[in-house]
């Protein structure tokens, strides 16, 4: 045996269903950013897609593209991290939803030629200035969209947002600029098709933010939000679990063969215990490529013992608070050298 990531597909279909209870009527749209938040693309997709789901968000033109391929024809693709007209045309091709929240992008879209109009997404800053068209810009860059409109560059599909979710009255100061920009949107003769504003913990919470579209990442893998809801409150469950296996048995401790390259934070050791055959035990070192564990009577090379994840003592967030960090980052550095077994309910 050696370390793995394992995921349960059939998990993962429960979380979907879960989330699509949670957010109607709105639709959702998987995250799939980061090699599907490290559970694997391929599989995840074609999962996602038995199991229903039509809209992927997928972050990138690369990724989207990818998602693409695996998905099929009548799948909608949502990207928004674009660089320029290379991407632009690299997601026209790909027949991808594009997330424009630059107004130099509107600039490189009237210049490049396409053979299919774009189908856009404008995206209003309201506050987080992740990225996004400033309130004061936003008549202009409705006006530039309305030219690409009519020009047949573009379909104005959607207009969307990204919110903090830091306190309920920052979200509702930003879903307040969301609905005025929309409004403008539709005086300026633009319809748009979609609109969402919402992720995973506004769309569970808070019924009013749901709008059209839900983009639900990190709820979809069942991995709650530091400080929030656990799991159970919420209705979704972890879909993965990082396995190691014990290698050597010494004064040092027992050795397992996962360490910090493989994506376990050096800075948990001595924070957390794993479960073992001998009981709870505290993780007392993490190195490169092993990890060490305090000792029990009858420990023996191939003892597999679970780390984090499904039926672990620790989830991805569990570990995550206990460095200040969230728990989609745990899951995220868990490293693609690793392999990854997928299962159906553990099996």
């Amino acid at each position: 045996m050696s370390a793995v990531y394992r995921v349960d597909l059939d998990a993962f279909a429960r979380n979907l269903r879960r989330v699509r209870e949670a957010v109607a009527p709105a639709v959702p749209m998987l995250v799939v950013k980061d090699d599907a938040y490290a559970h694997g693309l391929e599989r995840i997709v074609r999962r996602a897609g038995e199991e229903g789901v039509r809209w992927f968000g997928a972050f990138d033109v690369v990724t989207g593209a990818a998602v693409r391929a695996i998905a099929g024809p009548d799948a909608r693709i949502f990207v928004w991290l674009i660089g320029g007209a290379d991407d632009l045309a690299t997601g026209i091709a790909a027949d991808l939803d594009l997330g424009l929240g630059d107004e130099a992008l509107l600039d490189d879209l009237a210049r490049l030629a396409a053979d299919r109009p774009a189908r856009v997404h404008l995206k209003i800053d309201t506050g987080l200035h992740r990225n996004g068209i400033r309130p004061e810009r936003w008549q202009g860059a409705l006006a530039r969209t309305a030219a690409l409109v009519d020009s047949g560059r573009a379909v104005l599909e959607g207009i969307w947002s990204h919110i903090s979710e830091a306190s309920d009255a920052d979200d509702d100061d930003a879903r307040a600029l969301f609905l005025a920009a929309r409004d403008q949107a539709r005086s300026a003769g633009l319809d748009p098709r979609f609109s969402h504003l919402a992720a995973s913990a506004a769309g569970f919470a808070r019924g009013e933010f749901r709008e059209d579209l839900v983009r639900v990442g990190a709820f979809s893998y069942g991995i709650r939000p530091a400080g929030g809801p656990s799991e159970t409150d919420l209705g979704i469950e972890p879909i993965a679990r990082l396995t190691a296996t014990v290698t050597t048995v010494d004064t040092a401790g027992v050795h397992l063969d996962v360490g910090s390259l493989h994506g376990l934070p050096c800075t948990l050791a001595a924070r957390f215990d794993v479960d073992t055959p001998g009981g709870p035990r505290r993780v007392e070192a993490i190195r490169p490529t092993e990890t060490v564990l305090a000792p029990w009577d009858d420990a023996a090379p191939g003892d597999e013992i679970v780390i984090f994840g499904r039926g672990a003592r620790s989830s991805a967030t569990d570990l995550a608070e206990l460095i200040d960090t969230i728990g989609e980052e745990i899951a995220l550095r868990v490293s693609p050298s690793l392999p990854r077994v997928y299962d159906a309910d553990g099996r």
